[in-house]
């Protein structure tokens, strides 16, 4: 059963009143707010459809990190009552999507059984990439034939990863998680990586930062469809209180280049703090390294200055 059908009735009836009225204005299911007092703008504004729901596929394999696609999946689930109050309708329509419909493995070990594979599931016109382990290449041709006709197509994480290996990315600017802004940088040198931002929209491609941030985009993606008044609802509804959606520069706390110290040491290759007495080690040029895990120190080990050059 979904979570919005256990708030039928007098529950559901009183969800508009009891919001505060700067957010509790009905407001057109077929256009978005005109722009003004912070809603979105004509050029980043979306149709939604005037009858139907709008498609969104999750695109998820072995290791899919839970809060990834999880985050976006209760945003979109429950943007129906954000622009409808009272009514419990279906805004978006979601389902999950995998090379097969062989169960999947996410993170710590959720299992789950994909509702379509790459060669029946229904075309998007939102696509969510979440982290995880490295696609096939028959998904990622299967993202890039469904980008063409998307809307939006949104990676959350180091779900930019993939998203870069269909090409969908290049010559873009994007984000990602914060102990990735290097190796994506390193990896993908055609990609502009912007440090410190909640999310980045560049044409009809969108990536998240890491984790929690899916959330943020995926209320943005709201607000484009439905304005920043049912953005807002659904915020609300879901008693979420960040406000990242509404500025995607506010990961700043991330944006500075983190600086390696013998007291707090960083692994050279994603910049993430570790423990000196418990990891792998390098010496350098007359300088030990530490690394978060023994991946990173054989990449270190193969090519020193590359990572010690990079920003």
């Amino acid at each position: 059963m979904k979570r919005r059908e256990l708030l039928k009735g007098a529950a559901a009836l009183s969800f508009a009143s009891a919001m505060p009225l700067s957010i509790a204005k009905s407001i057109s299911i077929a256009e978005p707010v005109p722009e003004g007092n912070g809603a979105v703008s004509p050029v980043n504004s979306l149709k939604p459809p005037t009858e139907g729901s709008i498609p969104v596929a999750f695109v998820i394999s072995d290791g899919a990190v839970m809060i990834d696609f999880a985050g976006p999946w209760e945003v979109f689930q429950d943007a129906g009552m954000g622009v409808n109050p009272g009514q419990m309708m279906d805004a978006f329509n979601l389902y999950t999507v995998a090379e097969t419909t062989k169960p999947i493995k996410a993170s710590a070990g959720m299992k789950i059984i994909p509702d379509y594979s790459i060669e029946n599931a229904p075309a998007p016109k939102v696509i969510v990439i979440p982290a995880q382990r490295k696609a096939s290449p028959a998904v990622l041709e299967w993202i890039r034939k469904s980008a063409k006709t998307a809307d939006v197509t949104m990676s959350v994480c180091t779900g930019a990863f993939v998203l870069a290996e269909t090409g969908l990315l290049s010559g873009k600017t994007a984000t990602t998680h914060h102990s990735s802004y290097k190796v994506m940088a390193m990896e993908h040198p055609d990609i502009h990586v912007k440090r410190g931002a909640r999310f980045v929209e560049d044409g009809n491609i969108a990536t998240a930062g890491g984790l929690s941030s899916g959330i943020d985009l995926a209320l943005r993606v709201v607000e484009r469809y439905y304005g920043r008044e049912a953005a807002e609802r659904t915020a609300y509804d879901m008693e979420y209180q960040g406000k990242g959606w509404m500025n995607p520069d506010s990961n700043q706390a991330y944006a500075k280049i983190p600086v390696s110290t013998d007291a707090h040491p960083l692994c050279p290759v994603c910049e993430m703090e570790v423990m000196s007495a418990m990891s792998p080690k390098s010496v350098y040029k007359g300088k030990t390294y530490y690394f978060c895990m023994t991946d990173h120190k054989q990449a270190f080990d193969a090519s020193p200055e590359k990572y010690l050059n990079a920003t």
